[in-house]
């Protein structure tokens, strides 16, 4: 089995979790218990949207992905920051918010378009001599973390909700974010707060698409596990490569790792390769008049 899912997570399990629960609907399907899952990109528990997962051989095709950005719908949250930079955490500090905040955020936004640097926060999946920045922080330990270069290729003010109409008294802000893979959400949420100069933090979060994965098309875990075939996206819906068929002596040759002649009329000099039955058995990479094997599925 090889393929991908657009899986739509639920605010409240883990990426793993929900991952977990994927592979055993696909186990079952394909009567492999041993089937192998991988998500692209973490979404954290409490964030909602597109978590696109490879199934099966797709798991090989993930470093494949060109295109890794981002988009989310967030509520930013100002007059308290936490420990975690989202609602989840224990307040760091917390006062009134400015009756000009909304101008100021306005005016800060273009500043963070492009590429800038964040530092990722204690709670997060980032490693740090071998273990995780969340591990660290629940032990109660705090550590220097390197800054790491992102890219914010939008950030637009969705509306905001006054303090007045709220009833604890903080100022809600919507936005819709372009990113870069990597892109903390919650630490630009953070930021924002601290370039206005009020505390802030992030409220909800839905992710509205990874790459090519989009939040409309997306299906809950229930739907899969109705129709587990119909949600299974073949690579090459995926992956922009050219697909091409070899008889059946170059796909035996090509599933031994021999390189074979290209057949006429292939273009890219990556491509997908099809055996006469249209079964996928790897990837290739045209050298000349040759077609070397890079990913083979045996």
């Amino acid at each position: 089995m090889i393929g991908f899912v657009n899986l739509f997570k639920a605010a409240g399990p883990s990426s793993a979790q929900a991952v977990s629960r994927l592979r055993r609907i696909y186990g079952f399907y394909a009567g492999d218990r041993r089937l192998s899952a991988g998500h692209l990109g973490t979404l954290d528990p409490q964030a909602a949207g597109v978590l696109p997962v490879a199934v099966g051989k797709a798991t090989r095709l993930i470093p494949l992905l060109a295109d890794q950005r981002k988009s989310y719908a967030c509520t930013l949250v100002l007059g308290r920051s936490t420990t975690t930079q989202d609602a989840h955490g224990e307040t760091v500090e917390e006062r009134p918010v400015p009756h000009d905040w909304s101008a100021r955020l306005e005016k800060a936004l273009p500043a963070f378009l492009g590429r800038i640097a964040q530092t990722p926060p204690m709670f997060s999946a980032a490693h740090h001599q071998g273990k995780r920045l969340y591990e660290l922080a629940r032990e109660g330990k705090s550590v220097e973390r390197r800054a790491r270069t992102v890219t914010i290729y939008g950030a637009t003010l969705l509306g905001v909700e006054l303090p007045a109409s709220t009833n604890s008294g903080h100022a809600l802000a919507r936005l819709r974010i372009a990113c870069s893979e990597g892109t903390y959400v919650r630490t630009l949420c953070h930021d924002l707060g601290a370039a206005i100069g009020v505390p802030a933090h992030m409220g909800a979060l839905v992710r509205e698409a990874s790459g090519p994965f989009v939040l409309y098309e997306a299906r809950t875990l229930d739907e899969i596990a109705r129709e587990p075939s119909e949600a299974l996206i073949a690579p090459e819906h995926i992956i922009p490569f050219p697909t091409i068929v070899l008889d059946l002596r170059g796909s035996a040759d090509f599933r031994a790792g021999r390189v074979v002649p290209l057949p006429e009329g292939a273009t890219g000099r990556h491509v997908f390769v099809r055996d006469e039955s249209r079964t996928l058995v790897g990837v290739g990479e045209a050298l000349g008049a040759l077609l070397a094997p890079r990913k083979v599925f045996v």
